[in-house]
Parts: structure tokens; C-alpha cells; sequence
């Protein structure tokens, strides 16, 4: 369904992001007219949305999100766990091997250019 093909590609986007993050130290180029780092913004969103209606019908219900048909709910949910998790690892590399923390906005004299 609608939900678990955008979930899917919100943590797709989200953990390649995460990957240049830890390569590189800093994240995805703000690209043309900002769209990159517009469509990188939304991906975190999203990613953060799914969680949350999985928490909301964890707690209302007992069990997650249904699998949906195909199962596409199902893996979206799992994977945008999977994002959350490697988020947070990235996150204590980021500071363990660079110091820093990127702004979220690239900004004038920045360390991300």
C-alpha cells in the first residue's frame, strides 16, 4: 500500500544519507534549488512518522502495524526501525571519529560545504 512503499523509500533515503554521514562526516549536498537535502529532510520525517504510528498502535493494540498486503507495511515498519537504529550508531560515530555534529542547514564557513 501507499504507507509501506513510502516508508519503504523515506528509510531507503534516509539510510543512504546516514552512509554518506559516516563516510564523510558530513551529510547529503543541499543540491539543486535544495531539493536533496528537502527530500532528505521529508525521508527523516517520514521515518519518524512510521515509528510513531507503530509505537501509537503498538500501544493501542498490542501488536504493530499489520503486514499489509505483499507484507509492504510490514517491511517498511521493520525497516524504518532499522533506519532509527543505525541513525543512532552513525550518531555516536559522528562524534566518536569527527567531533561534530553537522548543521542541519549547510551554512557560510560550515564545516560541511
Amino acid at each position: 500500500t501507499l504507507l509501506g512503499i513510502s516508508g519503504l523509500i523515506a528509510s531507503t533515503i534516509q539510510l543512504y544519507s546516514e552512509s554518506v554521514l559516516f563516510n564523510t562526516g558530513c551529510g547529503l549536498p543541499a543540491g539543486p534549488f535544495g531539493l536533496v537535502g528537502a527530500v532528505e529532510g521529508i525521508s527523516y520525517l517520514g521515518v519518524v512518522g512510521l515509528i510513531g504510528f507503530s509505537l501509537y498502535t503498538k500501544v493501542k493494540t498490542g501488536s504493530g502495524l499489520p503486514a499489509g498486503p505483499g507484507g509492504i507495511l510490514g517491511a517498511a515498519e521493520g525497516v524504518a526501525y532499522l533506519a532509527a537504529l543505525a541513525g543512532i550508531l552513525v550518531l555516536i560515530a559522528q562524534v566518536t571519529n569527527y567531533g561534530y555534529i553537522p548543521n542541519a542547514v549547510p551554512m557560510e564557513g560550515g564545516m560541511c560545504k
